[in-house]
């Protein structure tokens, strides 16, 4: 079914993508779900054929920037780090909108998605964690993201306009909050993950929030992917500007007047004193950094920028074209395998003391964007890939009790 033929290949049918994965999108069983879709009317929330390659190509572009960032960063694709974290984490939310909306229309238990998302943030969390026991340089965000599967289960069935305000909130809170549990819940992991650094769930939620928010829209609207697509831009140029010609005195001013204010500490904390008093000092000069995965409100607002110029020119392109967003949507259909598989080659050529860094060999960034994609052809083939079939088995074994459609 996955062959990497043609992009028919990766437009599944309705039935087939109301349940699909978070992360990746592929096909659920079939009996999970209302087969006899053809004498049910179509909702106006339904999508054309062309979404799922779009996202799925969105999605397989953020996989491909986290391999550049990885083994082969330099000058040219500086622009990948970070900013690929949020259109992944964007990506997710457009998923995770989807699959609800799908499922309500079917009138299908709410319990079930939930069971689904509880299940799903398990794997997640083990896989996350399983991928920092390796301890390699790089942050996992896998923890972070299975917290938002669950967090997001109070806001998913919310009216539009709820979820728009939250998320205006979370990019002018989620940044000092962050920062507040950096400080206070550095020796908590699990509450860590959930609101304590850059690479936990408050941080990333407002991206998460805002795939939400896009996956009530009609993406296969020529207009409303051109909005995106415009709005990202013009994100992307404001807050980009800023951070290039204001953010750099107003940092200067800013951590000048912290010093002032709090002092600086050349003692570190008692690791043994009650809390808070083991606590560091809140680093608060990162409200104005722009550096990749600061979480600050200008690093997130330049990312999610680019996010949403990503995913509104993947919808953009033409449906007789889709076939230029075959390679691409190949990676973003095994995202979490894709994910996992970086940080295992990592970790076994650092065993074998093999240098992985490409960045100064000449095309090394070419090289690993075409081995990635070779990699994520590969799997594709494949029914689904590995995580990803072990993922859609464990929420299975969670959600079948009750996945038949409500009475009306």
């Amino acid at each position: 079914m996955c062959k990497v033929k043609h992009p028919s290949h990766f437009i599944t049918t309705k039935e087939e993508y109301e349940l699909s994965v978070v992360l990746h999108s592929p096909s659920e069983p079939r009996h999970e779900i209302d087969t006899d879709l053809r004498e049910k009317p179509a909702s106006h929330h339904s999508q054309g054929k062309g979404r799922l390659i779009a996202l799925d190509a969105a999605r397989g572009l953020a996989v491909i920037g986290m391999f550049l960032q990885h083994f082969a960063l330099n000058e040219r694709n500086a622009f990948v780090a970070g900013n690929t974290t949020l259109l992944f984490v964007l990506c997710g939310g457009i998923s995770y909108s989807i699959m609800a909306q799908r499922m309500k229309e079917r009138g299908m238990n709410a319990a079930v998605f939930r069971s689904k998302m509880l299940a799903r943030a398990v794997f997640v969390d083990v896989i996350g964690y399983s991928l920092i026991l390796l301890n390699t340089q790089y942050g996992i965000i896998l923890p972070a993201y299975a917290a938002m599967f669950v967090l997001a289960l109070m806001l998913v069935y919310r009216s539009t306009r709820v979820l728009v305000y939250t998320t205006l909130a979370l990019v002018l809170l989620a940044p000092p909050l962050m920062i507040l549990g950096m400080s206070l819940l550095s020796g908590a992991y699990l509450l860590q993950d959930i609101a304590g650094g850059p690479m936990s769930a408050l941080a990333l939620a407002p991206a998460f929030t805002t795939g939400i928010v896009i996956g009530r829209l009609e993406l296969t609207k020529k207009q409303v992917a051109m909005s995106l697509a415009i709005f990202g831009f013009i994100m992307l140029v404001i807050f980009q500007s800023m951070g290039t010609y204001v953010l750099p005195d107003l940092r200067l001013n800013f951590e000048t007047w912290l010093v002032n204010v709090q002092g600086t500490s050349a003692t570190p904390p008692d690791l043994y004193a009650i809390w808070p008093h083991n606590a560091e000092q809140p680093l608060w000069h990162m409200l104005l950094a722009t550096a990749p995965h600061t979480a600050s409100t200008f690093q997130t607002l330049i990312g999610l920028g680019i996010a949403l110029l990503v995913v509104g020119l993947m919808f953009l392109v033409p449906r007789r074209m889709t076939v230029m967003l075959t390679p691409c949507a190949a990676v973003g259909r095994v995202a979490l395998t894709m994910y996992a598989l970086q940080f295992v080659v990592i970790w076994i050529l650092v065993l074998l003391g093999i240098e992985y860094s490409l960045s100064d060999i000449p095309f090394g960034d070419l090289l690993i964007v075409v081995i990635s994609l070779v990699i994520g052809w590969i799997f594709a083939r494949l029914p689904n890939g590995p995580l990803e079939s072990s993922m859609r088995r464990f929420d299975h074994i969670f959600s079948s009790f009750d996945s038949a459609p409500k009475p009306k």
